[in-house]
This record gives structure tokens, sequence and C-alpha cells, in this order.
């Protein structure tokens, strides 16, 4: 009799433990997808932006093509990506292209005095601090959930219900590199 009782007290301890356990992942993990979907907002905010912008410099400096193209090309792979990695890499290639659009505006004295344009700069500017808090955030949320994940009994729960480390927004080589400006 005394050994039933033992094994259902062992048997209730283990369920508790793996509910305990399941919860703090599905909780974690809806955390990784929020946060993520609060840079998602902000980064649909700046592609929405880029057609006005881009239309703007054309007027201007209608022999800097290759640069446009590439910011269109590089929003569209954006709007066309269906995954988390895909986003993050074309948002990494729209950021260093939007540094070296900037750039490229300095060269235009009519294009700086332009108000729609002064307008737009603000505009992408207050998005690019809001993208890189939540870009932040996102990657604390991660990192917490990483460690849920990886960390002893964590890892043998995560193994048996199948969750799994998330990726962390790094920022693409070609974001962090100073724009460089040819005339």
């Amino acid at each position: 009799m005394k050994g039933v009782i033992i094994l259902i007290v062992i048997i209730v301890f283990i369920l508790v433990v793996t509910i305990i356990y399941q919860n703090r992942f599905v909780t974690l993990h809806e955390r990784v997808k929020n946060a993520w979907s609060q840079i998602d907002v902000q980064l649909q905010k700046r592609i929405d932006l880029i057609p006005n912008l881009v239309e703007t410099v054309k007027g201007y400096a209608q022999h800097e093509k290759e640069t446009l193209d590439a910011v269109i090309s590089a929003r569209n792979r954006y709007a066309n990506a269906d995954r988390i990695d895909e986003k993050m890499k074309a948002s990494g290639e729209i950021s260093g292209l939007l540094g070296r659009l900037m750039a490229i505006s300095e060269s235009y004295p009519d294009l700086k005095a332009n108000t729609n344009f002064l307008d737009l700069q603000k505009q992408l500017k207050d998005i690019e601090d809001k993208i890189g808090f939540a870009r932040q955030f996102y990657n604390d949320t991660v990192t917490s959930y990483n460690q849920a994940v990886k960390m002893i009994p964590g890892n043998i729960f995560a193994g048996i219900f199948g969750f799994k480390e998330e990726t962390l927004f790094k920022a693409d080589e070609g974001a962090k590199e100073t724009p460089k400006v040819k005339f």
C-alpha cells in the first residue's frame, strides 16, 4: 500500500513538472512571436514609406538609378518573404541601402531643402529608432527563451515538446558598413 502511494506521488510530481515546463515554453515562445510582430509592424511602416522616399529622390537624383532600383528590389524581397530569417535578411539589406540613399541625398542641396523629403527623412528616422528598440526587445526575449530551451532540465522537456532555439536578429554585414558615396 505504501509503495502504491509513493508511486502515485511520483507520477503526480512528474505530471505537475511536465505541465509547468510545457506552460513555460508556450509562454516564452508566444513572447518571442509577439516581439517579432512588433518588429514586423515597424518594418512594414518602413517599407510603406520607401516608394514615397524613392520617388522624391528620383526627381532630384535621376542618375542614381542603380541605388534606387536596389532599394525597391530589397523592399520587394521583404514584402515577399515568408520566413522570419528571410525578412531579417531583407531588412538588413534595406537598412544598408537606405543609409546609402541618405548619404547620396547629401549631394543634392535642392533635395535636402525639399519639405516632403525632410518629412520623409524624419519619419524614416523615427521608424528606424522604433525598429532598433523592437529588435533589442526581440533579442532579449529570444535570449530568455533560448536559455530555457538549452538549460537542464528544460532542455529535456523542450526536446519532448519540440521547442527549438529561435534566431537572434543580427545586423546584416552590409548594414554595419558606412555608406560610400562616389561622384
